[in-house]
């Protein structure tokens, strides 16, 4: 076991991560020492401000909302065709398997018993070929 004495605190851990990430930041002061001011070179061309950005000052203006969309179907087609879903979605019986609700979970519980009686009838001789196959490879017999 080492000794706990040469391992740095929590404290320091979290400490040396903290000043790292302060270094890292972008406008930081570096520890202890200021940043330079770096001048533009004599005659160079000053940018200016692209007119597409917003100035904090200037207000925002809301854009205008959508027109309304005309309805494909009628109130009363959507009303009836939303009964009907509400009288199929209280048939569904909450499933007891987590994930069986959905297509992927019924086709996995509809194979089980599928796989369940194809593994009895054939995992014994499956087992017994690959293992007598692999007893050759081993011993060099074939």
């Amino acid at each position: 076991m080492g000794t706990a004495s040469s391992e740095p605190s929590m404290e320091e851990i979290l400490a040396s991560i903290k000043r790292i990430i302060a270094d890292d930041e972008p406008g930081a002061f570096a520890r202890g020492r200021p940043l330079r001011a770096v001048s533009e070179p004599e005659g160079a061309p000053v940018a200016e401000a692209p007119e597409d950005v917003l100035e904090l000052r200037e207000p925002l203006v809301e854009a205008p909302a959508p027109a309304p969309v005309d309805p494909l179907l009628s109130e009363r087609v959507a009303e009836a065709s939303r009964d009907k879903l509400e009288a199929l979605s209280r048939l569904i019986v909450k499933p007891q398997v987590a994930g069986s609700d959905t297509l992927e979970g019924l086709v996995r519980e509809l194979l089980k018993p599928m796989l369940r009686d194809w593994l009895d009838q054939n995992l014994p001789q499956v087992v017994e070929q690959i293992v007598a196959r692999e007893v050759a490879r081993i011993t060099g017999t074939r």
